[in-house]
């Protein structure tokens, strides 16, 4: 990862107390940047990926904020921009644990969690972050969408639908903040052993049936991991991707292909 260059300051993961946004941070802490992790009600996996990040010589902080709360999250970012001198980089990775349901059967309640929590937790963040990206001269947003953007996963719409919503955000962003020097971008998350998936396999909503037929639509005949997440993210937020923006790379072993 020696190639990875980003300026001073922090990259906040926003879910980076989950497995994915904890596999997220500490390759960025890898990739030479400190990073301020964002949380919502997991403190302590929060502070231990932070104790992870500083063991490997980079400083960490985390602020805890519901993403629903436009004034938590302003407030975390602040405290980010505090602890850090700068925040360089947002990585959304933010999202409810799904039940897997058809459309049909959502519950109002489940479909407008899912909404507030990652569109327009996502769009807070947006609004919070663009001021100072601007006058910092720059900043990028990595977006952790879904697989499921490119080819629709059965049962799996509260994850997607709102995921969908953000990835038309990317590009606007893309659109609209490239005059200023700020990149969107979005890594469309496949099947990846760990954070939802594994709560989907204890619950009981993936089971042997399941993996065995959604393997059959996977050219690489195994799951990913959260590294491979991080990478990806790595890649786009970085000075290696400065011409990069309104893209979406999937991370996803071929689904949909």
């Amino acid at each position: 990862m020696m190639g990875r260059e980003f300026p001073e300051g922090a990259v906040a993961v926003f879910g980076g107390s989950g497995g994915i946004g904890k596999g997220v941070a500490l390759e960025f802490a890898r990739a030479g940047t400190d990073v301020a992790i964002f949380y919502r009600s997991k403190q302590a996996n929060a502070e231990a990926v932070a104790e992870d990040i500083r063991a490997m010589g980079r400083k960490a902080s985390i602020h805890q904020a519901d993403a629903r709360s436009y004034e938590e999250l302003e407030a975390g970012f602040t405290g980010a921009v505090k602890a850090h001198g700068r925040v360089h980089s947002i990585i959304w990775g933010a999202g409810p644990i799904v039940a897997q349901v058809g459309i049909a059967d959502w519950t109002l309640e489940q479909f407008r969690a899912s909404m507030e929590i990652e569109a327009f937790g996502f769009y807070y963040a947006a609004r919070i972050a663009i001021p100072h990206f601007r006058a910092q001269g720059g900043g990028s947003f990595v977006h952790l969408g879904s697989g499921g953007h490119d080819w629709w996963p059965h049962l799996d719409g509260l994850s997607v639908a709102p995921k969908a919503c953000n990835e038309s955000l990317v590009k606007g962003i893309a659109k609209e903040e490239g005059i200023h020097e700020i990149r969107a971008n979005s890594v469309l998350v496949g099947v990846i052993d760990a954070g939802q998936f594994k709560v989907g396999q204890k619950e009981g909503y993936f089971d042997e049936n399941w993996e065995r037929e959604v393997k059959k639509l996977l050219p690489i005949k195994r799951w990913g991991k959260a590294e491979d997440i991080g990478k990806a993210a790595v890649f786009l937020a970085s000075n290696d991707a400065n011409y990069v923006t309104g893209q979406t790379l999937s991370v996803a072993g071929g689904f949909g292909v």
